[in-house]
């Protein structure tokens, strides 16, 4: 016990503090839950069953995409075998027959005639080839 003299305040007496901070504990209830989440459905797929074994066969073939070549004299090619204009168009209408329609790449090279490349894109629309690209290189960087 101490000596009290009058003319010292008394000190405020800061009770304890009794409270569990809980912040920590939540967090961690928090993490373990989403891992328990995490888990549960790879735990119960555990039942044991013989699926059937089917081969892979593709739904739809895709279509073998047609290049068309026009090189800087107006020549056209047919992948790269040459072709004239009645050939060409020829081959457009037999592959605008298939089913599905495949696409036309045109790859025209920059010195080329703008005469030939509007024959080839003729020819595709009146073969009735609905889906016509041309190819670019990329620009450089």
């Amino acid at each position: 016990m101490g000596v009290r003299f009058p003319h010292q305040m008394p000190e405020p007496e800061d009770g304890l503090l009794a409270t569990i901070n809980t912040t920590p504990l939540v967090d961690v209830m928090l993490v373990l839950l989403i891992i328990f989440l995490i888990t549960i459905p790879v735990v119960n797929s555990t039942i044991l069953v013989t699926l059937p074994r089917e081969g892979a066969q593709p739904s739809e073939q895709q279509p073998r995409n047609i290049i068309v070549t026009v090189d800087s004299r107006g020549a056209a090619y047919w992948f790269d075998n040459p072709v004239g204009q009645g050939q060409l168009a020829e081959q457009l209408a037999r592959e605008a027959a298939r089913e599905p329609q495949p696409e036309l790449h045109i790859r025209a090279d920059a010195r080329a005639d703008y005469d030939a490349i509007g024959h080839v894109v003729y020819a595709a629309q009146k073969a009735g080839l609905s889906r016509i690209g041309f190819l670019t290189e990329p620009p450089s960087r």
